[in-house]
């Protein structure tokens, strides 16, 4: 659950004393996150990615109802960034991501085994190491919840942004596709309640593209899209800063802040 959240209504002074602050609180976390062994061997194969796919496009595919009603088939040449229970969508709807990128807590803690199954590139955040090992896929990056930035190059610091689609636009930004285009990123869920709450699912789940996604028992934290969307903002400005572009596929999804697209036309 995010340590703080940003605070738009904050002076200038009152912002980089909220930065020097937690700044302060990361103090401790410095060592591990760029010493530590395994770390190290994600900093170099995190550095070994750069701009590995310059010029290309690439598909964030987030976990919306609306991937019930996305032709999936239509990404099998494409590069894809899965996040977090997507492997549900190989049975449900024949999706096989090209990686995965899940960066939250409970998410990682009560898919572990799930993922460790995964033959595929993965990146997780620093503090999934309780759960997942490193080997020959995983990449562990250093997110923290505080002190909003987009970061260029995900070596070092990396803002969550509330969201993993924040944390994979700027995976796709080091990787140097030119467009990322998003689908499956409704923005908005039927369960309401406080941002960053953690509650236990009653049920199927009406939020995601699979009753399983979150289903009964499963431990998850309330969407914060406030500060999702502040992220998405960054994103967009930095992306367009360097003649790149973010686009918004996702069949009626909620989000207003990268330019639409009609999904099928991208493969006229």
């Amino acid at each position: 659950m995010p340590e703080t959240t940003p605070n738009d209504t904050l002076s200038p002074a009152g912002q980089a004393l909220r930065r020097a602050y937690d700044g302060l609180r990361r103090l401790p976390e410095l060592p591990g996150a760029y010493l530590h062994p395994w770390r190290r061997a994600s900093i170099q194969k995190l550095a070994a990615l750069k701009n590995s796919h310059q010029g290309e496009r690439c598909f964030l595919v987030g976990n919306g109802p609306s991937l019930k009603h996305t032709d999936l088939v239509k990404l099998r040449n494409e590069f894809s960034f899965g996040f977090n229970r997507i492997f549900l969508a190989e049975d449900e709807l024949g999706f096989r991501p090209s990686c995965l990128v899940s960066i939250n807590d409970l998410v990682v803690q009560q898919s572990a085994e799930e993922f460790k199954a995964l033959q595929m590139p993965k990146f997780f955040a620093w503090r999934a190491r309780k759960w997942v090992p490193l080997d020959e896929d995983a990449h562990f990056l250093y997110t923290t919840y505080t002190s909003p930035k987009f970061s260029t190059d995900i070596t070092g610091r990396v803002w969550e942004g509330a969201t993993v689609t924040n944390v994979a636009l700027q995976l796709a930004y080091h990787m140097g596709f030119t467009t990322a285009i998003l689908i499956g990123v409704d923005h908005s869920f039927a369960t309401k309640g406080t941002p960053n709450t953690t509650v236990e699912s009653q049920g199927d789940d009406p939020n995601h593209f699979s009753a399983a996604y979150f289903g009964k028992g499963f431990r998850w934290q309330l969407p914060d899209l406030e500060t999702s969307e502040l992220g998405y903002r960054m994103a967009r400005k930095a992306f367009e800063a360097d003649g790149r572009q973010v686009l918004d596929a996702t069949i009626g999804g909620k989000l207003d802040i990268f330019p639409k697209i009609d999904y099928n036309s991208l493969f006229a």
